[in-house]
């Protein structure tokens, strides 16, 4: 009987053992499962400001555009041809709508380790060899393209300034031809600025980027 009661005893610890470390394994899954599922912004939230290294070597953060209605923030890099496709586009955009307070903030979110064409080095060459009229900022770290949702080269986060805060109002492609822009028939981004300078609703908000999957070390 004594016996009985020991191995009773026995068995019910064993098992007190067993769940504790099944919660804790699931505890630890669970946060890496998480992690995994950050999908980014929306439109209509909060984007994050930054300080990130420009091309010329200094800190840019979207606060120092003091008369900025809004910005194009543009994930994209060096070696991909969808981004390289888009080059002259973005840079045009830029051009058309910095004088109306909507500057384009290009990011560079891939880990040069990874893709070696991206490295700071080969930024600075790129900007100088396209004539970028823009920032080219340097994700180092790729802290912010996860915060923001980017997964592709290029993708665009269109932010509008209200109340001291940067609203996103438009997640996606440029338009929807990479391949010729001559064979463009929707201009996603240049839509959703028109929409918000006359004070519009933008009719279309989100669209799939078309691009290279965003470098991470694995």
């Amino acid at each position: 009987m004594k016996n009985l009661n020991i191995l009773i005893i026995a068995f019910v610890v064993g098992l007190g053992l067993l769940s504790f470390t099944t919660t804790d394994h699931g505890k630890k899954e669970h946060g890496k499962e998480s992690k995994s599922l950050v999908k980014g912004y929306e439109v209509g939230d909060e984007a994050t400001d930054f300080k990130l290294k420009n091309v010329d070597g200094k800190m840019v953060s979207l606060s120092d555009f003091k008369s900025a209605k809004g910005f194009i923030v543009v994930f994209t890099c060096n070696h991909c041809p969808y981004a390289k496709k888009y080059e002259d586009r973005i840079i045009a955009l830029d051009k058309k709508y910095k004088s109306q307070g909507y500057p384009v903030i290009a990011i560079n979110p891939n880990d040069p380790s990874v893709q070696p064409e991206d490295g700071y080095t080969q930024m600075i060459e790129r900007a100088k060899q396209k004539g970028f009229t823009f920032p080219y900022l340097v994700d180092e770290g790729q802290k912010i393209f996860p915060q923001y949702g980017a997964t592709k080269t290029p993708h665009v986060f269109l932010l509008q300034k209200e109340n001291g805060k940067n609203i996103v109002k438009y997640i996606g492609a440029i338009d929807n031809n990479y391949e010729n822009p001559n064979d463009v028939s929707e201009y996603y981004v240049q839509d959703a600025v028109n929409a918000l300078i006359k004070n519009e609703p933008i009719k279309m908000t989100k669209t799939v980027a078309i691009g290279c999957t965003v470098k991470v070390k694995k």
